[in-house]
């Protein structure tokens, strides 16, 4: 199985591959192709429960994705995101909420969206044995504050607040930072910088390695960010069954005899 110390020890060696999963079917598929981590993130919001953002996501949701996940995952380390305001109010209810995510719903580590506030709880979550993985950039529970999802770090003083942001959770013993949607050079100069393994989402080559969105990778999702890749046409394949499925209960095609089953016996039962 993938560990923390195994990611860590990547990092700048063997590039590290992410993606995301929601639910035991796919963790399987993923797991099984070989990827090094699974994300449980609040991305599902977006994915699989209908929200326009990750902010309506409840942690209840977060953990019972999780389970699902962990149940369907042999060998890759599982990361399960905290969603909004499920940290950064209250440090005691914070290391609640990760240490649930890891005692009962089996994640292996937490990922926090960071900024100044996350530096010392995660410094305090490593030391009760909470594995970390910080999130930089693009951080899509501030879409609020956003107004949007825009790049990040594109200016000097962006940068160096990233930079050293990310000098920060790795003291603090953060076990890999996620880059998300920041310029390619600025996501190799933070590689460069820090001990901790890089995975970038629109960050560009140079990170340590890579995180999708599984609907996104597959080609499941209607639409998808212009910094991520189809590998598969997934939607296309999914809607030709349904409707053929449609077609064939419709004509009465389906189902035909060798989908059921006679039982002698019962012929004369009226």
């Amino acid at each position: 199985m993938v560990s923390v110390r195994d990611v860590r020890a990547k990092a700048g060696d063997e590039p590290i591959t992410m993606l995301t999963a929601y639910d035991a079917p796919t963790a399987s598929i993923v797991d099984e192709a070989g990827v090094d981590v699974i994300l449980v993130g609040d991305s599902v919001g977006n994915a699989v429960l209908g929200y326009e953002t990750t902010v309506p996501v409840t942690f209840e949701q977060v953990a019972h994705h999780t389970g699902a996940v962990v149940r369907g995952t042999e060998n890759a380390l599982v990361v399960a995101d905290m969603p909004f305001l499920s940290y950064g109010t209250d440090e005691a209810a914070a290391i609640e909420n990760a240490g649930e995510l890891l005692k009962e719903a089996g994640a292996d580590a937490v990922k926090l969206e960071c900024g100044p506030h996350t530096i010392e709880l995660t410094r305090r979550m490593v030391e009760l044995g909470i594995p970390v993985m910080a999130h930089l950039g693009l951080t899509p529970q501030h879409v609020n504050q956003y107004g949007g999802y825009p790049r990040q770090g594109t200016d000097r003083d962006g940068a160096e607040r990233i930079l050293e942001l990310a000098r920060a959770h790795g003291d603090a013993g953060a076990f890999s930072l996620v880059l998300e949607h920041v310029p390619s050079n600025l996501a190799a100069e933070v590689t460069e910088a820090v001990e901790l393994p890089t995975i970038g989402i629109g960050a560009g080559p140079d990170c340590d390695g890579q995180v999708l969105v599984f609907h996104d990778a597959v080609g499941l999702s209607e639409w998808s960010p212009s910094f991520s890749k189809q590998f598969g046409d997934v939607r296309t394949a999914m809607q030709s069954a349904v409707s053929d499925y449609v077609e064939a209960v419709e004509s009465r095609e389906f189902p035909a005899d060798e989908h059921g089953h006679v039982e002698p016996d019962l012929d004369e039962l009226y």
